[in-house]
């Protein structure tokens, strides 16, 4: 494998991450006759969606669950299953017809004159454009408490959640009332845990997944065109005329409204489906933010102290990026992009992000714009290229180091 080189001078796209946003990008760049590949560190495409738990449904309205020339699965509901959606991208993956090379995993990224060295396990590539697909959820993310490593319960990230029925019977701490937070809590509401608590150290935005059983998700883009200073106050108003005042049941509200955290901070809204009737009901109770652990016990800010079997932390992800492009200065202070969503960054030509900031549409709809940034951008840099008269067969040919080297 060492022999794998490409030619320097080839024209063409490296796409790093075979997820939803690579996929799409992949399909932006073939249509319009650009030369790419994929490289994906994992053994097959999707592999995130298979790692969640398999009681998972998406909080996105399958309205806005589609990649560009494949429309969303038929039935399944309106918040499609984990499973419809690994299965959806296998599709996707196939339908596209690019190359991707799975198990393939990159260790350094340089640029020179000429464009872009990646060095894999698999050996170096060269690539006039690089897009970064990995996302922004690639690496869960649990504080490293005071403690934490002699708590005598076990400790999960909730991207590890797995069965909810494996919790009945079990005293369960859910760290953090966010997107990730609320869907655990959902779905342990709809279970028998011994006892279910949730630690918060603001409080979120918390809206109902239906109005008068109207998918909320549905009015997505009417959401995205509002100003922040009239959405706020909107999804205030509905989380109290709908959830009631949550501050009753020890949940208090964020400070910042719901639309300015996503918008600023790309924390996505916290949907209830079940989790604040359990919490009116007396079968989950609020604590504050978790400090440290002691035995058995999980200690509070306010200083109580909670006995856990199973603390579940919805802490948050990293991209993992800082390793591969930190010294290039396109990282904010939290190692997200600072441009997310195919935006060109002129200090870095050829360098692209895709998948990297939420919106009020969902992942799948924020894969299809940045895909299309990107692929106008990167056909542009190909004036003389005959791209209508290019076959399948060759860009496929050329865009693959591996059928260059080997015999």
């Amino acid at each position: 494998m060492d022999r794998i080189k490409q030619n320097s001078t080839l024209n063409n796209a490296l796409i790093i991450g075979a997820g939803l946003s690579g996929l799409a990008c992949a399909e932006a760049l073939a249509r319009r006759n650009i030369p790419v590949t994929i490289l994906e560190a994992r053994d097959r495409v999707a592999v995130p969606w298979r790692e969640r738990h398999p009681a998972l449904r998406l909080n996105i309205h399958r309205h806005f669950v589609s990649l560009p020339g494949m429309p969303a699965p038929d039935g399944d509901g309106t918040f499609l299953r984990r499973d419809t959606v690994v299965d959806y991208l296998e599709r996707y993956a196939r339908s596209i017809d690019v190359p991707i090379r799975c198990g393939t995993e990159v260790r350094s990224v340089n640029r020179d004159e000429t464009g872009w060295t990646v060095r894999t396990s698999a050996g170096e590539y060269r690539a006039r454009h690089l897009v970064f697909a990995t996302g922004r959820d690639r690496l869960p993310w649990i504080p490293d408490w005071p403690g934490r490593e002699s708590f005598a319960g076990r400790i999960v990230h909730a991207a590890d959640f797995g069965e909810p029925s494996s919790y009945d019977g079990k005293r369960v701490l859910v760290v953090g009332a966010g997107n990730s937070g609320v869907d655990v809590l959902n779905h342990l509401a709809r279970h028998r845990p011994a006892e279910m608590v949730v630690s918060v150290r603001h409080g979120p935005a918390v809206v109902p997944a239906r109005v008068f059983g109207f998918p909320l998700h549905r009015l997505a883009r009417l959401f995205a065109a509002m100003p922040t200073f009239l959405l706020d106050p909107a999804f205030r108003l509905t989380e109290r005329l709908f959830l009631g005042n949550l501050a009753r049941h020890g949940l208090p509200s964020h400070p910042d409204g719901g639309g300015t955290r996503l918008l600023r901070d790309g924390v996505a809204f916290a949907i209830d489906d079940g989790f604040v009737a359990a919490l009116k009901a007396g079968r989950a109770r609020v604590v504050p933010e978790v400090t440290g652990f002691a035995g058995k016990h999980v200690v509070c800010g306010d200083g109580e102290s909670c006995a856990a079997d199973v603390v579940i932390a919805a802490t948050g992800y990293r991209t993992g990026l800082e390793p591969l492009v930190g010294a290039l200065d396109v990282l904010d202070p939290h190692g997200r992009p600072k441009h997310p969503m195919g935006e060109e960054d002129p200090a870095n030509p050829g360098l692209w992000f895709t998948g990297y900031r939420a919106v009020f549409t969902g992942y799948f709809d924020a894969a299809r714009v940045a895909a299309e940034r990107i692929g106008n951008a990167i056909a542009s840099d190909f004036p003389d290229v005959n791209r209508a008269k290019a076959s399948r067969s060759a860009i496929m040919s050329a865009a693959d180091p591996a059928r260059e080297a080997m015999p």
